[in-house]
């Protein structure tokens, strides 16, 4: 496969002809239609260039790519050839999925890959849904016409837009969740193999398994749902939603908490060696999508730890 990447980067890039074509129905040929309009800004007076790179991205679901925001007008061809890799590799996990492909009930999937979060998707009635890495949406192409409902596997933020005729039905594992218009979180099985949601305006009606069986959440609740009950609680969590947010608070929390919390929004591991660097507690300013590195840094620097990095796994030490 990474052959076949590697060839049809080197057709993007000029370096030698694609020999055995592309489909001209397919997703890559029409992403090498827009990579050719790139490849002509040499020879133009006057280029748009932001329209050019906007034609390539829509190629793409909305999900973020390694390219960079500046765009060097006198591209090589060498750095063409990484560049369509790039966008190749970077398309494979994001792009919309079309199954059933016939009929009304024409199934949209759209997919956040390991190394993407917070990917944002706008639906046609005018909602948008954040997914959270390792996530999936279904909905039909009848979706807004007819009916508002989607599936979730993962765990996703919902703004949705009001439609008190319509209402917003999310099929999220073994419940179901119900809304007109509000903003809330679902995850489809947390650690006790529960659907949670967390309602951050308006209200959400989260019904289980068992016909009659549901709970109202009110702003600031999370709401769970078991093969045998339906629980609700208040939010104490600060950090909840740090991975649609990027922002992460702490005040006092232990270090095991913290730990927790960098394992959900950096997907990576730390290791305390010594058992009692779990329980010291640890305030710090706002940590607004900082990088992994310079969290450990300011936490080995507020306790007089060390650290070493094995892979994206982080060993604290007391110096």
């Amino acid at each position: 496969m990474i052959k076949d990447w590697n060839d049809l980067a080197s057709s993007f890039s000029g370096e030698k002809e694609n020999q055995n074509g592309l489909n001209k129905d397919s997703d890559m040929s029409g992403l090498e239609k827009e990579w050719k309009k790139i490849g002509e800004m040499n020879k133009e007076e006057k280029i748009d260039v932001d329209k050019a790179w906007d034609n390539v991205y829509s190629r793409i679901s909305t999900g973020e790519t390694a390219l960079p925001e500046k765009r060097n007008r006198f591209m090589s061809a060498g750095f063409l050839r990484i560049a369509a890799a790039l966008l190749i590799i970077a398309g494979i996990g994001s792009l919309i999925i079309i199954t059933n492909n016939s009929g009304p009930n024409k199934k949209i999937t759209l997919t956040a890959a390991a190394d993407q979060i917070n990917m944002k998707i706008d639906l046609p009635d005018g909602s948008s849904v954040y997914l959270n890495r390792n996530s999936e949406l279904n909905y039909t192409e009848r979706f807004g016409k007819n009916n508002r409902e989607v599936s979730l596997r993962g765990e996703a933020f919902f703004e949705v837009a009001p439609d008190k005729e319509n209402p917003f039905i999310i099929k999220a594992g073994k419940a179901n969740v119900t809304v007109v218009g509000t903003s809330f979180s679902v995850k489809t099985s947390n650690e006790a193999s529960e659907v949670e949601v967390f309602v951050k305006t308006g209200k959400v009606l989260l019904s289980g398994t068992n016909e009659g069986n549901s709970i109202l959440l009110d702003p600031g609740y999370i709401g769970k749902s078991s093969s045998s009950q339906l629980t609700k609680s208040v939010n104490t969590d600060p950090n909840y939603l740090a991975w649609n947010t990027g922002n992460l608070v702490y005040d006092g929390q232990k270090l095991e908490t913290v730990f927790r919390d960098l394992k959900k929004f950096y997907n990576m591991e730390v290791v305390a060696d010594d058992p009692s660097i779990n329980q010291l507690p640890w305030t710090a300013p706002n940590l607004y999508y900082e990088s992994q590195d310079k969290v450990i840094l300011l936490i080995c620097r507020s306790f007089n730890l060390s650290y070493s990095k094995v892979g994206n796994v982080y060993h604290l030490t007391v110096k």
